[in-house]
């Protein structure tokens, strides 16, 4: 049996002080609490859309601004994908989600490849959910690009109303980051490269 992927990371700093679990097979079960209801409303969805178990308790600097909360957050996630995938034998590297939510239709593409690019086309008439606002979901996918070390193209086909919008992109990536971190059987214990290494 294969060893489970589980990676636990603790990120301390003078903004924010993250503590992360995820365990990339499993059920969709969450635990969140970033202080900030609407990024927690988010991880949730990318946890049970995904099928990855994740905890996160997270304090910091909210009074001053959301940003360093959510940015950090991506930041700590991008590392656990890649520590808990390890050299990636095995796994399919390529994923692809285009998802509705209502009159929104957001596509993710994305390649665990070790090499980070981030391409992010979503534009949008509103940007306010309450307080939070969703240019934010640029910086958090940023961030867990440069830490993931992978490809992530995020394309908002249509959409208006920005909580439906932000809905469409988590779910649709943690669609994607599902297929592209499953284990595809006829891969044995191969890396997905004919390069024979996933690197630069």
């Amino acid at each position: 049996m294969a060893e489970p992927r589980i990676a636990q990371l603790t990120r301390n700093t003078k903004e924010t002080q993250i503590q992360m679990e995820l365990n990339v097979d499993g059920s969709g079960v969450s635990e969140i609490d970033t202080g900030i209801p609407f990024f927690d409303h988010m991880l949730t969805l990318f946890a049970k859309h995904g099928l990855f178990d994740l905890k996160v308790k997270a304090t910091g600097d909210l009074d001053v601004d959301y940003h360093h909360m959510v940015e950090d957050t991506g930041i700590v996630l991008g590392q656990l994908v890649k520590k808990a995938l390890g050299d990636k034998r095995g796994i399919r590297r390529y994923g692809f989600f285009l998802l509705p939510m209502d009159e929104s239709l957001a596509r993710v593409v994305l390649d665990l490849s070790n090499r980070q690019a981030f391409v992010y086309k979503v534009a949008y008439q509103f940007p306010m959910v309450r307080d939070f606002n969703i240019v934010l979901v640029k910086e958090f996918f940023q961030a867990f690009a440069n830490e993931a070390a992978c490809n992530l193209h995020i394309n908002l086909e249509y959409g208006e109303e920005p909580h439906h919008i932000a809905e469409a992109i988590f779910k649709a990536f943690a669609r994607a980051l599902d297929v592209a971190t499953s284990v595809d059987p006829r891969m044995a214990d191969a890396l997905p490269s004919t390069k024979g290494t996933l690197s630069i």
